[in-house]
């Protein structure tokens, strides 16, 4: 734990350039670098930044049935999400070096082993040295994004040091898995994130629910998006005609331990919220409700979380 008892955090309501990863990366570069002109050692951004969260697309998809049209926008999608490690992380890892900050980043992942074409819906540590600390795969896709993401596994479920405390977290609605917030709550964190692509009203209780309950710092953020900013050469981009101009209102926020909000909520707009988090309120939030402590009762309940990574059947017995 750093001497310093005083922090200053940012989340970044942004949208990407949709489907175009370099354009992106730029951008969030841009931005990571603005975060960090303004003081801030903690910079977060949302779900699926890279290359994008594909909200109000189904891909061509029906039950029993896939377009060609789908599978292009799919292939599309895919050419541009992530590898872990490779060219994209080193350059995200080399301006949390410049900038020496915590950088958390949202992206779609390609397996990287063998020749699997599965994605997964994911988030990124790197710190101030530039190095990529951890990442963490969405367990359960939601609804319709099942037919898009693969499902992370509980080798993925944890968190990452800093001299601020433990920083940590679930995407979106993982949150709403009481067990799997059980889980990080057990990794100890000061700082529980929660990128996300929800930006219902309802989701504020949400957060603010797991600040009261973990009494840590939550950083929540989420994007940005109309319907202009997508591009109008997708194959099925007529799938996006019922849609309404804004596509995703926002709702960054950061939120204490005591489930006041620091700054925040923000809506119908880019902007990068900052907040300056005093480490003090942790342990004195922590008082009357201890969900790790004095509050867990082990002697009535015990959690197990499986951490071993599942691999293809072709390479291990050790399979889903």
């Amino acid at each position: 734990m750093s001497t310093n008892k005083i922090v200053r955090t940012a989340v970044v309501q942004a949208a990407p350039i949709i489907m175009d990863r370099e354009q992106t990366v730029d951008k969030a570069v841009s931005l990571a670098r603005e975060a960090a002109s303004k003081g801030a050692k903690i910079v977060i951004f949302p779900e699926a930044f890279i290359p994008a969260y594909p909200r109000g697309l189904t891909f061509g998809t029906r039950i029993g049935a896939r377009t060609e049209e789908g599978r292009k926008d799919w292939a599309r999608y895919w050419e541009n999400s992530v590898l872990v490690p490779g060219p994209t992380t080193d350059i995200l890892g080399e301006v949390a070096r410049q900038t020496e900050i915590y950088l958390v980043m949202g992206i779609i992942e390609r397996e990287s082993e063998g020749n699997q074409s599965t994605i997964f819906c994911t988030i990124i540590y790197f710190g101030p040295d530039g190095t990529l600390l951890g990442k963490h795969r969405k367990l359960k896709p939601t609804g319709s994004e099942l037919l898009i993401w693969g499902e992370g596994d509980g080798s993925t479920l944890s968190a990452v040091d800093t001299p601020y405390g433990r920083m940590g977290g679930l995407i979106c609605w993982e949150n709403y898995m009481p067990l799997a917030r059980a889980a990080m709550y057990e990794e100890g964190l000061n700082f529980y994130l929660t990128p996300t692509a929800d930006s219902r009203e309802e989701w504020q209780s949400t957060i603010r629910h797991i600040a009261l309950e973990s009494r840590c710092f939550v950083l929540n953020c989420n994007q940005f998006v109309t319907k202009a900013m997508y591009p109008t050469n997708l194959a099925c981009y007529n799938e996006l005609e019922s849609c309404p101009d804004i596509m995703c209102r926002g709702g960054s926020a950061i939120i204490s331990p005591m489930g006041q909000y620091l700054a925040g909520p923000v809506w119908d707009k880019e902007v990068i919220l900052l907040a300056d988090l005093d480490l003090n309120q942790i342990p004195q939030s922590r008082f009357d409700l201890d969900v790790t402590g004095h509050y867990s009762r082990p002697d009535v309940f015990q959690l197990t979380v499986d951490k071993r990574k599942k691999v293809n059947i072709k390479k291990s017995n050790d399979f889903y």
